[in-house]
């Protein structure tokens, strides 16, 4: 049983594969919904976007590195906020390899990117990532400038244990600087899955995955946020946030739901 188990996960996996290069070409040969020239965010350089499809937050891509809606948004929203950030210390949870997690990367001395392993020791070092869980992070009481997650905290059972611990592992004047589709804008936010007492998933919503940098597998949707996450990080751990909406198809940020939240740790003397 085991042998047909392992035969059917590796055919699964490889039919994920063939089903995202058809993608990939496909997208290639269609003719473009939208094409732009500008300036991008993550790569600092002159470029062309170009969508050739409808569904720009996945679509409309740089044509040096690859970055799409979101991760511009986010790069320009960390420059604007702290133009600094390459002498700070930056935690990024579940990095993607383009965009501004590559950017961040390549310029910033003291970047650290994490995955959780669920096989791993907390804390340790595991193909050049460190190993955090964001319900129950390592790192110590205000060791961190910056908090970057991109599209994670869709994903995550206890999210006011995540946003616990962010304040918590924040400098005062450091910023949680965050993005997470917020599918139900003004209505209340829901969840789609959670944990029971005995440690088993379940499901209130039909299962829905998106990609894991880490995992064929994907990542499970728990929750399918609103504009109600301010007062949900409000009442976790009493710092405000502010969502940055940002339309500039010079720069290539143009696309629904590509917010920018920041979380600001407030200076002792504040």
């Amino acid at each position: 049983m085991a042998i047909i188990y392992n035969i059917r996960n590796i055919l699964h996996k490889l039919n994920n594969r063939r089903k995202k290069y058809s993608a990939l070409l496909c997208e290639r040969v269609r003719t473009p919904v939208l094409k732009s020239s500008g300036y991008c965010p993550t790569c600092a350089k002159n470029v062309t976007f170009t969508a050739r499809d409808a569904w720009l937050r996945d679509h409309f891509r740089c044509s040096n590195c690859g970055s799409i809606p979101r991760e511009r948004a986010l790069m320009l929203v960390i420059e604007m906020y702290f133009p600094n950030w390459r002498n700070m210390a930056i935690h990024e949870s579940s990095p993607g390899p383009r965009g501004a997690s590559k950017r961040l990367s390549q310029e910033c001395q003291k970047y650290i990117p994490s995955q959780f392993f669920l096989d791993q020791k907390p804390g340790s070092s595991v193909n050049n990532f460190r190993c955090e869980n964001l319900e129950s992070l390592t790192f110590a009481n205000e060791s961190i400038d910056l908090h970057i997650t991109q599209d994670v905290l869709e994903h995550v059972f206890h999210p006011s244990e995540v946003f616990k611990e962010i304040a918590r592992t924040l400098k005062p004047g450091g910023a949680h600087i965050f993005t997470v589709p917020l599918v139900n804008k003004s209505n209340p936010t829901k969840l789609r899955a959670k944990i029971s007492e005995s440690g088993q998933i379940v499901h209130t919503e039909p299962p829905i995955y998106h990609g894991n940098p880490i995992s064929e597998d994907g990542s499970l949707v728990t929750a399918e946020w609103g504009f109600d996450i301010c007062r949900h990080i409000f009442e976790s751990c009493g710092l405000f946030t502010h969502i940055v909406c940002i339309d500039d198809v010079s720069k290539g940020i143009r696309a629904e739901y590509i917010e920018v939240l920041v979380t600001v740790k407030p200076n002792t003397a504040d």
